[in-house]
């Protein structure tokens, strides 16, 4: 056998071994979902107990019994030995919300803080280079966060490898079909482009609306190039600008959108950044990671001077760096931390999001903190955690209400 031919083998014993291991896996996959969401295989919320119900409306626990012993609002769930313990789900607690906003006017911001009349749309990118830095576990947390206050989420995964959609319940390979990505809102051909309204999809979780992603959406990467050769996308249909203009076609359906970037600045992470009116950098406070973070900022700002020279309005309202995985108790990473915030200052949010085992479980099982139960992992942990994260997804809530002109 010639060299030539020994090569072509193990070239075809390799895709075959490939394709046999994909095919493995996403079956291994599917089982498991099966297994952890019967009977059909999808995710669902928690409940909540009545004082988490009135702590989230922001009423008195006692008002929250009365008024379902009034009928004046909806009858939770009774559970227990004697059916004394209500739950309520979060579509009832927004229900609640709804009702209370419009029994009490001048308190309808604090019960619904939903975007009013003349309040633009926030659509926060969440990007970086590097892999690890909690790019998806940042947006998840921040989109369930922003749901549970009542806001209406739009959740946007660009990224091809579609860890954001595997967190809500899709699987890609398997849930995902062609033409059901971003890809398919934005995509060049003119007939087989749909509407962005088309591939948005319900989620399990009340507030939030996702459109999922998957390998597909690498497609977009390899014709922008051929497009921008042929002379096509001008205008709105310039490949920077086709992100932006499929969100304002959903823009009074929501408060805030969430787009999950890709870990390269490839052409839909240009987009991206040009649809965001705000940007979060995730960081993880190591000095590789933060070598990383300056390429990325370093080509960024390259390549978003070319984009401003071709007509691109760049303007966000704000620009932040969430660290993550932060240890406290690291020197190296304590220092690094240290080094950011006198470089950047404010720009770095001030809570850190800890190092925890407890985001380590709720990923094993695809939950953000605010789904898993208690008992999942110690309480102590849990709280820990879920203080740490809180404390990050109400500073960047009060940047989005600061530009809302709000208190």
């Amino acid at each position: 056998m010639t060299a030539v031919s020994a090569y072509k083998s193990d070239s075809e014993e390799s895709i075959a071994k490939i394709t046999r291991h994909s095919h493995l896996l996403a079956a291994q996959l599917q089982s498991l979902r099966s297994q952890m969401y019967p009977p059909e295989a999808k995710k669902s919320l928690k409940t909540f107990t009545s004082r988490e119900a009135a702590a989230m409306v922001g009423i008195a626990e006692s008002t929250l019994r009365q008024m379902s012993l009034d009928g004046e609002s909806v009858a939770p769930e009774l559970h227990g030995r004697d059916n004394r313990r209500r739950a309520y789900t979060l579509t009832q607690i927004n229900e609640i919300r709804a009702h209370l906003a419009q029994k009490r006017p001048k308190e309808a911001l604090n019960f619904l803080p939903r975007r009013r009349p003349g309040e633009k749309l926030q659509i926060v990118a969440v990007a970086n280079f590097k892999g690890g830095s909690a790019k998806t576990t940042t947006t998840v947390h921040l989109a369930h966060f922003l749901a549970l206050q009542g806001l209406r989420v739009l959740a946007i995964d660009l990224d091809p490898q579609a860890s954001l959609s595997t967190m809500f319940g899709f699987q890609p390979e398997l849930d995902v079909d062609e033409n059901q990505t971003v890809y398919g809102a934005i995509r060049y051909d003119d007939d087989l482009r749909v509407p962005l309204r088309e591939v948005i999809r319900k989620t399990y979780f009340d507030g939030v609306d996702l459109v999922p992603g998957n390998l597909e959406l690498m497609e977009y990467e390899h014709e922008t190039p051929q497009a921008i050769a042929r002379g096509e996308g001008r205008g709105e249909g310039m490949f920077f600008r086709r992100l932006r203009s499929v969100i304002n076609s959903v823009e009074d359906d929501y408060d805030v959108v969430l787009i999950d970037a890709p870990p390269q600045l490839g052409y839909l992470t240009l987009g991206a950044l040009y649809a965001a009116t705000a940007l979060l950098v995730t960081v993880h406070p190591a000095m590789l990671d933060v070598s990383s973070m300056n390429q990325f900022l370093k080509m960024t700002s390259d390549i978003l001077h070319v984009i401003q020279e071709n007509g691109g309005d760049l303007k966000h309202d704000f620009i932040r760096y969430l660290l993550t995985r932060h240890d406290p108790h690291d020197v190296p990473q304590v220092n690094i931390v240290a080094l950011l915030r006198s470089l950047f200052g404010a720009d770095v949010l001030a809570p850190a999001v800890v190092e925890t085992t407890a985001i380590a479980s709720a990923g094993l099982e695809k939950k953000s903190l605010y789904e898993m139960a208690r008992g999942a992992v110690g309480r102590d942990t849990l709280n820990r955690a879920l203080e740490s994260v809180d404390a990050v997804n109400q500073e960047v809530l009060n940047h989005l209400k600061h530009v809302w002109g709000r208190p």
